[in-house]
């Protein structure tokens, strides 16, 4: 079993990352002060609210309350477990994760996550090399791949492979123990029987190996050799694989051009291998799923310009308005969002093989823009006789036009929507829609929930925000852990940390209480305005500490005194007790003097 990550290593790899930069690769920022802004990715809204500071390292939305740092975005944003974020980061630096004797991959104060373990890669590498080699061995999947035109170059490239029509052959090489046998049932390679045992999943079926952004195998597509059913099989959902968030062919393509001009996501394996096989390296495909917003996403971060090729027909159409749907929050400036749709009689496998690459090609560069494909789909599914239906198109255009990013792209729809109505240059009419919409959708929106400033939260607050100046603080008594005083544990836990690590930022620390109670607190406190923003100074952040843990080092002595004295009218003090109480009141007779 993997082990766990350490600790330390998870700090020096969010001190080595600049989560400004991790971000705007996704999201695009703008300077806005000493921070940057943006419309937030995790929820709907024209104004930006979504903030991130380059001094904490960690980011912050107003509007819904997401929060974290460069861990906690590749998480939500990519959709990644906490090891896998870890892998994630470590390979922008092309350093190795280490990792710890034991068997619990992840991180001591982190919510639970799904089991993913580096043998479950090893396994599936394990199952694609069985494949391969029955494939070797079986003519007639060999004759079926020939067919197809795919050349033994391609089948490689690809890892395709065959699975025979046996019930066992995958579990009688890979099962060596129970723990092995529930891992592969897990992974979806085998289905367990009712009475004890498994059996193969996949069987007669021509093998597609599915690979995530790093190569590694995490699930299998399976073509029926004949007429069997289902068509095709796609392994299910696992600890390792999320079809909604993954696509065939998409490491295949990177790795044949780190920098592609442009993407083309096709329906099925066969289209991709087929395209592939004509030189049409930059072919994806969606795991029998729609395009969603997640695959949106990852192609976005791979290319500026995106082309969905679907067939002509009412399905095809269908599939191609759902892509758009998903795709309008991920429409930034610069990128291309286009549409393609094949003749009746043909897929991409069919027609490449049939015409050639050059005239696919051809089709491929007089794509369809998503804005036309817009208004004409609005425009066939409405009747726009009369001013009324006009102003229903309008409605609805608005409606879709708003998921778009502000920016050039959305104005450029607002002005062609304008042409498209015949209501000339002047846009008045569309924008007293749009904010017309804007206004009956605004809503309190809770956002993160309002957190009481009590003095040790502002300490906290204060402690989290500047830690480099917190560290200066010395240490304190240790007797200030027995204030009655809501948080004062946490606190000094706080402090402690920081002094073994005087250079840890906000989100090193944020991270050592991932999942916790008090890290949600601490997160809200980090981005707190503390100070007023018109003061004409600096404001002393050192002695604010200073005097406000003195002033809990004040109340505990008056705490201890108030209870001594109780416990001296009942005649129950120590010898040592009785001195305390002596030094107190001598303290206390100094003070008032």
């Amino acid at each position: 079993m993997a082990g766990k990550i350490p600790q330390s290593f998870i700090e020096q790899l969010l001190a080595r990352t600049d989560i400004v930069e991790l971000i705007d690769s996704r999201v695009r920022l703008k300077k806005a002060g000493k921070n940057y802004q943006a419309c937030c990715p995790f929820h709907n809204e024209k104004s930006p609210s979504f903030t991130v500071s380059q001094e904490k390292q960690f980011y912050h939305c107003f509007g819904c309350g997401a929060h974290g740092n460069a861990i906690g975005f590749l998480m939500e944003y990519d959709g990644l477990n906490f090891p896998d974020a870890i892998e994630e980061l470590a390979a922008q630096f092309n350093i190795p994760v280490p990792r710890e004797e034991g068997r619990n991959a992840g991180h001591g104060n982190s919510a639970p996550q799904p089991a993913v373990t580096a043998d479950q890669y090893q396994l599936m590498e394990h199952a694609s090399r069985f494949y391969q080699a029955q494939l070797r061995q079986s003519p007639t999947a060999i004759e079926y791949l020939k067919g197809r035109g795919l050349s033994g170059e391609i089948v490689k490239a690809y890892g395709i492979g065959y699975a025979p029509a046996g019930w066992d052959g995958l579990r009688q090489l890979l099962v060596r123990n129970r723990e092995q046998e529930q891992q592969l049932v897990t992974l979806g390679m085998l289905i367990a029987k009712d009475q004890g045992g498994s059996y193969d999943r996949f069987r007669d079926r021509v093998m597609f190996p599915i690979r995530d952004r790093r190569g590694r195998i995490i699930a299998f597509g399976g073509r029926v050799l004949g007429d069997g059913t289902p068509k095709y099989l796609n392994s299910p959902e696992t600890p390792i694989f999320h079809k909604g968030r993954e696509l065939f062919g998409l490491f295949e393509a990177k790795e044949a051009d780190r920098n592609p001009a442009r993407l083309l996501i096709v329906e099925g394996y066969m289209d991709v291998v087929a395209l592939a096989q004509f030189g049409i390296r930059y072919a994806v495909a969606s795991l029998g799923t729609s395009t969603t917003a997640d695959h949106m996403q990852l192609l976005f971060r791979a290319t500026p310009e995106v082309i969905c090729c679907y067939d002509g027909d009412n399905a095809g159409r269908e599939a191609a308005w759902r892509a758009l749907e998903n795709a309008l929050p991920c429409l930034q400036d610069g990128r291309s969002l286009k549409f393609v749709f094949l003749p009746p009689e043909h897929d991409p496998d069919s027609f490449v093989r049939a015409n050639g690459r050059e005239a696919f090609e051809r089709y491929l560069d007089a794509a369809q823009p998503f804005g036309e494909f817009l208004f004409e789909r609005l425009s066939r599914d409405l009747n726009l006789s009369g001013e009324a239906g006009q102003y229903e198109l309008a409605n609805k255009a608005a409606a879709m036009i708003r998921r778009v990013p502000e920016g050039f792209t959305r104005e450029g729809l607002i002005t062609r929507l304008s042409q498209h109505l015949r209501w000339g240059e002047n846009e008045r009419r569309l924008r007293e829609i749009f904010a017309r919409q804007e206004k009956e959708e605004q809503k309190p929106n809770p956002g993160m929930p309002k957190i009481k400033l009590t003095p040790v939260r502002r300490a906290l607050a204060l402690i989290i925000q500047h830690p480099q100046i917190a560290a200066q603080l010395p240490p304190l008594p240790d007797e200030l852990a027995q204030l009655r005083e809501p948080g004062i544990s946490f606190l000094l836990q706080l402090l402690t940390r920081l002094r073994a690590s005087p250079e840890a930022t906000t989100a090193i620390l944020l991270e050592q209480w991932r999942g916790s109670k008090e890290g949600e607190i601490l997160a809200q406190l980090a981005m707190l305005d503390l100070f007023d923003s018109n003061l004409n100074q600096s404001p002393d952040i050192l002695g604010e500490l200073q005097d406000t843990l003195l002033g809990f080092i004040n109340r505990y002595f008056e705490q201890r005194l108030s209870e001594l004295q109780s416990r001296a009218s009942q005649g129950t003090l120590s010898n040592d007790e009785k001195q305390e109480l002596l030094l107190l009141l001598n303290e206390t007779k100094q003070k008032s003097h």
